[in-house]
């Protein structure tokens, strides 16, 4: 079983690592198709609709993964069954319930985003059209995602992960076939391209669920045998088991909204804010549109980072429940460091090269003056994402999900009133200096709470970033050497995208070859690789 478990969860961890690459990949071909102002108008639907499928599905996923795999091992297979079906009814229910408020909510968004006096950017017509589209997959979403946790539950990944890979492909393809036809072949607007683009979430739920929706009526005889078998068929109320699944998802739903709330700040204050400063509508959804893109690149290590990392969690609380705190305070400080070591060095790099490396992926039409300023203000800001993450999941860990819940809401706050009151000193910088202030007091926050309930000292969190700092330090000197021989050799004989390409190529390399080769010989990389030895064994 613990073979199984673990070749399960590899599953599970590589197609969550191939659909973030997907995800990411994916958005440099579009950009390109539609440019920033259609990028712009793609985050529009693609921000409200994030949150609302975080409400309609209200973490159950997860929650449920849970509750099945808890009634399992009592030997209680009917209480996963009668959840199964209780659950998609549910699910099926807030998913048409959440289609119909976004779908509705649509005009009321566009109006917030969208100064209908100022036609030089995307109209209002054009943000209800593409919030719409996007609705749809709220029908579809919730109820695959309830039977995913339904599998997960019986420690079977399998699915989960095929369904999670096949969505994503579908999605992409079905994005990038669309609006292309859209565009080329139909001769469509680029406000018909983007819809089509943000439908592409629906059919991709389609073909999610119809690979869940196979595996579970292949395999219905023998889950019906098990259940039948069972030597434990207690029947459970409908209300203790609602009150069990919300007492679970609880703490997911919050966690997982931290990112969505915070593009959502930008999404919607951002055109308003710069057109009250003096720019026009246009020129307030470029930096709409920068800022996201330069997000996606700075989420790319925080997602590797925390995959990492929060591999040690369950160790944790693991510890915590049986009264080991000096080793809770162990792995903490073990965690943090591996969070560290593989977010730093992306974080500063993409600092240092900034501009080459937002041409390369974006191209040299996209703005990159602005875009590449902004990225090297936001990458940093992954450090906090990534602490932010990890440190919510050990305070779930022992139980503090409930006082979490303030960090976060004192970080929302900040957040806000911060881009309201620096937009007009630090223009393009200001939403990113006011997310450094939110997320900053919430991480904060967190620490605070860890110093209070297992007594873990902030002088731990220092030793935790001497290592990978002072890696960090040697690697950016060959990065900057790396980025001026560049530039001294291909200035003014290669095109700005091939200059951009072969700047940042050559940086990078030099950069991860001297982090690699040095930290290869430290104390910090040598027990990473003996804990994915151990795993293994």
């Amino acid at each position: 079983m613990d073979r199984k478990l673990m070749r399960g969860t590899l599953w599970l961890s590589m197609s969550s690592l191939l659909t973030k690459i997907l995800g990411f990949i994916y958005i440099i071909p579009f950009t390109a198709l539609v440019g920033a102002s259609g990028y712009a108008l793609y985050k529009y639907a693609y921000g409200p609709y994030t949150l609302m499928l975080s409400l309609s599905t209200m973490g159950l996923p997860l929650a449920v993964s849970k509750y099945v795999s808890k009634y399992n091992g009592l030997g209680n297979y009917r209480a996963g069954q009668d959840l199964l079906k209780v659950g998609l009814v549910l699910m099926t229910i807030t998913g048409i319930l959440g289609f119909l408020v976004l779908y509705s909510l649509a005009p009321w968004l566009a109006e917030i985003v969208i100064n209908g006096e100022d036609s030089s950017g995307n109209s209002q017509k054009d943000v209800v059209y593409v919030i719409r589209m996007v609705s749809f997959a709220l029908i579809i979403i919730p109820p695959m995602s309830l039977l995913r946790g339904y599998f997960q539950g019986n420690q079977s990944m399998g699915p989960s992960a095929l369904s999670t890979i096949i969505e994503q492909i579908v999605r992409v393809l079905f994005i990038l076939a669309g609006c292309y036809a859209a565009l080329y072949f139909f001769h469509s607007s680029m406000t018909k391209a983007v819809g089509i683009g943000t439908f592409g979430a629906f059919i991709g739920g389609i073909g999610g669920l119809g690979i869940l929706a196979i595996v579970y009526f292949k395999r219905k005889p023998l889950i019906m045998k098990e259940v039948n078998n069972s030597a434990h068929n207690k029947k459970i109320s409908f209300a203790s088991m609602f009150k069990e699944l919300t007492t679970y998802a609880l703490p997911f739903v919050l966690v997982g909204l931290a990112i969505p709330i915070y593009q959502n700040i930008d999404t919607f204050t951002i055109n308003t804010l710069f057109q009250s400063i003096g720019y026009r509508q246009a020129e307030a959804e470029t930096i709409n549109s920068v800022i996201g893109l330069a997000q996606i690149l700075v989420m790319v290590p925080v997602s590797l980072a925390t995959a990492f990392s929060m591999s040690l969690i369950p160790g944790i609380t693991s510890s915590f429940v049986k009264g080991e705190l000096r080793v809770v305070k162990s792995k903490m400080t073990q965690t943090l460091e591996m969070l560290l070591f593989f977010t730093l060095p992306a974080a500063v790099g993409l600092s240092l090269l900034g501009k080459p490396v937002y041409i390369m992926i974006f191209g040299a039409n996209n703005s990159p003056e602005i875009g590449g300023h902004v990225l090297q203000w936001y990458a940093p800001a992954s450090i906090l994402f990534a602490l932010f993450t990890v440190t919510a999941a050990i305070l779930q860990g022992i139980n503090q999900q409930k006082k979490l819940i303030i960090g976060l809401l004192l970080g929302i706050i900040v957040k806000i009133v911060l881009n309201v009151m620096l937009v007009s000193s630090a223009k393009e910088i200001g939403p990113v200096i006011a997310t450094y202030g939110g997320y900053g007091v919430s991480v904060m926050y967190n620490f605070y709470l860890l110093r209070k309930n297992i007594s873990y000292r902030y002088q731990l969190l220092g030793k935790a970033a001497f290592t990978p700092a002072m890696l960090v330090i040697v690697m950016s000197v060959a990065v900057i050497i790396g980025s001026y021989s560049s530039d001294y050799f291909f200035t003014n004989k290669l095109s700005t995208s091939l200059q951009a390409i072969s700047t940042s190529c050559i940086s990078i390399t030099l950069g991860a070859c001297v982090y690699i080769g040095i930290g290869m010989k430290t104390s910090l990389v040598k027990n990473i690789m003996l804990n994915r030895r151990r795993k293994r064994a």
